[in-house]
């Protein structure tokens, strides 16, 4: 598994995820539940892996969508 986006934004990792499934790509989300306990501020960002033999339909994808997969939380 690799990793394609990491987020704190639930709307655009809800979007990317159905997007990614509904294309028949396997998606895994991971540090949901972390990102839950921590409340509602936002500091732990989730993130969408992919399998590594899928990472580059899952790039297309989004850049189809206008998505920039590029974009990471920095600390």
């Amino acid at each position: 598994m690799v990793e394609l986006l990491r987020t704190t934004d639930p709307v655009l990792l809800s979007f990317v995820e159905s997007l990614l499934r509904g294309a028949g790509l396997g998606v895994l989300v991971f540090d949901t539940h972390t990102s839950i306990l921590e409340g509602s501020i936002g500091a732990i960002p989730r993130r969408l892996m992919v399998a590594d033999d899928e990472l580059a339909d899952a790039r297309i994808l989004l850049d189809d969508a206008g998505i920039d997969y590029d974009r990471r939380i920095r600390s």
